[in-house]
């Protein structure tokens, strides 16, 4: 097997932080791997020192003649002037037919190759780099979260163009189900060194698992040895007659290695505060037009968003849901129509470039300090630090030398620092890896705040989605079905060719069928806690009435005794509808 690249012995430190140790692996033809590893471990950098943008202090990196390398990169290179065709021909040096044929993988077609990049969305931005990339006919891709900004609809057809690639891949990704999909070996970065595993994710997961499993219990049995052999040493080692035997038992203490496990790497410990508990709407919208002053973006929304909901936002990139979100963060005005929030929701806004926003001077502290609210002491400011894996060396390090990861972790530990009853999270896993990602989604489910967000990570959505909105066609409604179902609408309806064949009829009907099955889990679930506060109301009358007798040993009251009877009836059968109304939403 031919190989395309080869890293040796590779070191390298930033101010005096060791973040690259030794590390080793190679890449040959046609191998799909997946780079892993906790933010700020050194992979962005590590891709860096293979495209030469940055120097190692030690070791070596060979990349074969015949490589073709392809790189991308996190950061923009647009000019303010650049169109996209305009972009894709200075930065290939190809015809314009061939960038408009490869640009053509990504939807990016006929005015949209006239529009400046600087108007498009994250995601269509993302799709000019890819386009661009794969114009230079690369046999080794490098992808730095590629998926960062895409929509669900680009996801896909990216991993249909990964699972179709003949070349090879080096991908860094927190998308732990894109990373199932398009690759089938790991590389983790991790305490500075490179581990490769030939198999996929969760085989890696497991095994990396059993592995320390089992290192701790060989290293117990070990200990337990050397104790035994220690005990009979300190015991019989100054007797003359045993010496022997003695010195023989310290040799096989020598013998008796334990494996090294390295240190454990923490994961953040996300606590979001309790929100208002009191049930009501949160927002109500009749009639709304969303946009600009020379642009509407979506108009006739009517929608009711209870207090307490977990919402996904979504919709393919350029139609508008992250202006949906603005509108509800109130950082831009309805263009018409009535927006009612409730006056006395605290809004929490994260927005999707809010990295890009903090100030690269500032400290860690510093920013925490300031995010926090009044009645915050200096003591809760270091525990949301240390929570979110800011140690105290960390605090003390100004913004700018802190990884992307390290700055979204920041950003939201600076949200969290205040009480919010709604929180409104524009892409909020971006840049963190994936071990933050499920634990800030686990965190989110279990919320009783209202949540609005949108994502691309399809495992952070379907952890934290009870309800979807789809923003599309100048539109917002309701998604009548699982977050499940709308992937598997979207894959459906991926092709124009499916598109033509569907009959308009069998998707009115499934459209029906979804909308009856989610109005009816909303009359059940209703129903459900209307039955639950009866039961809680027959349960404290019931209480009454056998504090009065216990209270009352002597007295005779029928009426009580009567009422009694009829509570304990009422109840049974008020439990039996309960029993129904639940085998019936979770048949």
């Amino acid at each position: 097997m031919s190989i395309l690249l080869q890293v040796k012995n590779l070191r390298k430190t930033y101010n005096g932080r060791v973040l690259l140790d030794e590390t080793s692996f190679t890449v040959a033809k046609k191998q799909k791997i997946a780079v892993i590893g906790r933010n700020g471990a050194g992979k962005s950098t590590l891709f860096r020192i293979i495209t030469n943008q940055e120097k190692q202090d030690d070791g070596n990196v060979t990349i074969n003649s015949e490589t073709k390398l392809g790189y991308l990169k996190q950061e923009d290179d647009f000019h303010t002037d650049d169109t996209v065709l305009s972009y894709l021909l200075r930065e290939s040096g190809r015809e314009d037919w061939e960038c408009a044929k490869t640009a053509a993988i990504f939807e990016l077609k006929n005015d949209l190759l006239e529009k400046l990049i600087s108007e498009l969305s994250g995601g269509f931005q993302m799709r000019v780099k890819l386009t661009s990339m794969l114009l230079k006919q690369p046999n080794l891709l490098l992808l730095d979260e590629p998926t960062n900004y895409l929509d669900l609809s680009t996801m896909l057809l990216l991993e249909k163009f990964l699972k179709n690639y003949k070349g090879a891949y080096l991908i860094i990704s927190h998308d732990r189900r894109f990373i199932k999909n398009v690759c089938n070996e790991i590389i983790d970065i991790e305490n500075g060194k490179a581990y490769h595993f030939p198999n996929g994710l969760e085989a890696y997961l497991k095994f990396k698992k059993e592995k320390i499993v089992f290192a701790e219990k060989f290293n117990k049995k070990q200990e337990k040895k050397i104790k035994h052999l220690q005990s009979f040493i300190d015991r019989f080692g100054a007797k003359a007659t045993l010496a022997k035997q003695a010195k023989s038992k310290e040799k096989q203490i020598d013998k008796l290695k334990t494996i090294d496990i390295e240190n454990s790497l923490k994961t953040v410990s996300i606590n979001i505060p309790q929100a208002d508990t009191k049930k009501g709407l949160a927002w109500r919208m009749e009639n709304l037009s969303i946009g600009y002053p020379d642009k509407t973006i979506a108009d006739n929304i009517e929608l009711n968003i209870e207090k307490g909901e977990h919402l996904a936002v979504l919709g393919d990139n350029g139609q508008g849901k992250s202006t949906f979100l603005k509108t509800l963060a109130g950082k831009i005005n309805p263009i018409e129509g009535t927006f009612k929030p409730n006056q006395k929701l605290r809004i929490a806004y994260y927005a999707q470039h809010i990295t890009e926003e903090l100030n690269p001077k500032e400290t860690v502290e510093s920013f925490l300090t300031r995010s926090a609210v009044l009645n915050h002491n200096a003591e809760d400011i270091y525990k949301m630090a240390g929570d979110f894996l800011f140690t105290d060396e960390d605090i003390k390090k100004p913004i700018s030398v802190l990884s992307g990861g390290e700055k979204a972790r920041l950003c939201l530990a600076g949200i969290l620092l205040r009480r919010h009853d709604v929180l409104l999270l524009d892409e909020p896993t971006n840049h963190l890896d994936f071990e933050t990602a499920e634990n800030l989604a686990f965190s989110l489910a279990e919320s009783n705040a209202t949540i609005l967000f949108i994502s691309h990570d399809r495992t952070f959505t379907n952890i934290i989605a009870e309800k979807i909105l789809e923003v599309k066609n100048k539109q917002v409604k309701t998604f009548y079905g699982s977050y499940d179902d709308y992937i598997e609408y979207l894959e459906k309806n991926f092709s124009p060719e499916n598109r033509l064949h569907q009959s308009k009829e069998n998707i009115s009907a499934k459209k029906k069928a979804k909308r009856e099955k989610y109005e009816n889990e909303k009359q059940l679930k209703k129903d459900i806690a209307r039955l639950e506060k009866l039961l809680e109301k027959l349960k404290q009358e019931k209480d009454k009435i056998l504090k009065y007798f216990e209270e009352n040993p002597t007295k005779i009251s029928p009426e009580k005794a009567n009422r009694l009877k009829e509570i304990n009836k009422k109840v049974d059968e008020t439990e039996k509808k309960w029993f129904e109304f639940n085998e019936n939403l979770y048949a």
